[in-house]
């Protein structure tokens, strides 16, 4: 079958019930579980995917002696399923949305840093216009957001796009990027220090993320290419509740991107260090899916995430 015609499943009469399958032999492996969460039998369960793999010319699954694994044109199809039946559970609700004013459900994720002033700034506008449209916030690592967005799971996301990993049919669309700064508690004496430098605060204690994450191996290679060790006595963590009440406790530091930092300093619980440190994260930007549309209460809540990044940023 020609699959190059964007319409190929209307001629091949693409059902539902394949969507369905699918997506539960990805969540269970097993032809015969998969068949009894949706209450076929498992000859009627593989000749749904044998039609389906006839029509694609391609093979979905590898028969394993303990159940099925995807292809690579199995993991496709599978994503694109998810995406097809979640814009149609949604459906309902759009229409519901439209007939009675912006109410129904949102989904964004976000990273650390435009959690802390961008998204709220952009929730609380749309609020006074939309005080029913219910807002979900899912706050995770780009990688992970990245995921739940491509499995139809986000209507959008503010984060990172990497360079692994398959980011086709993605839009990207660049907000700023992200400088660090080094963080204390209230009354630490190198608040006081006029001209510190990275030779100062190589040797004393950090708060630090772990080794793999893109901030550390930032801040060590900040150390490095001034020639000298990176910081060894050091906590890792990204507990934000735990890196607090150690920085309280303690002399210890802690790196941090500056819009963070600066909103834990409004609160009085740590306060920014007088030392500009060449050190910065990658920028983040508004990340959605190519072919997804989005619902009125989600597309409102784009556009103010947009107003509101021209404002900070």
């Amino acid at each position: 079958m020609d699959t190059t015609n964007p319409n190929w499943f209307l001629k091949a009469r693409l059902k539902t019930r394949q969507l369905l399958l699918l997506i539960a032999l990805d969540d269970y492996r097993n032809i015969h579980r998969a068949a009894d969460e949706l209450h076929m039998t498992q000859p009627a369960a593989s000749k749904q995917i044998k039609d389906l793999e006839e029509m694609l010319d391609v093979k979905l699954f590898e028969r394993l002696p303990r159940g099925m694994e995807p292809t690579i044109y199995g993991e496709t199809m599978i994503r694109h399923a998810r995406m097809a039946l979640t814009s149609l559970a949604l459906a309902h609700d759009d229409i519901v949305t439209l007939k009675a004013g912006l109410t129904g459900q949102v989904e964004v994720g976000v990273i650390m840093t435009p959690a802390m002033a961008l998204l709220p700034r952009a929730i609380a506008r749309v609020k006074e216009e939309a005080p029913l449209l219910r807002i979900g916030v899912q706050l995770e690592t780009s990688n992970l957001l990245l995921n739940k967005l491509q499995h139809g799971t986000l209507d959008f996301m503010i984060g990172r796009i990497f360079d692994t990993g398959d980011t086709s049919g993605l839009i990207y669309e660049e907000l700023t990027e992200e400088p660090a700064c080094a963080v204390v508690r209230p009354g630490h004496p190198l608040l006081e220090r006029k001209s510190l430098t990275l030779q100062d605060i190589a040797p004393l204690p950090w708060i630090v993320p772990p080794h793999g994450s893109i901030l550390r191996y930032r801040f060590d290679m900040m150390f490095r290419r001034a020639g000298l060790e990176p910081p060894a006595n050091v906590v890792d963590t990204t507990a934000m509740l735990m890196i607090t009440a150690l920085l309280q406790q303690t002399d210890s530091l802690h790196v941090m991107p500056i819009e963070v930092a600066q909103y834990y300093a409004s609160l009085n619980v740590m306060r920014i260090l007088p030392i500009d440190i060449p050190c910065k994260m990658d920028a983040f930007g508004i990340i959605r899916q190519q072919d997804h549309l989005l619902s009125p209460g989600a597309d409102l809540l784009l556009r103010a995430v947009r107003a509101a990044a021209k404002e900070i940023y």
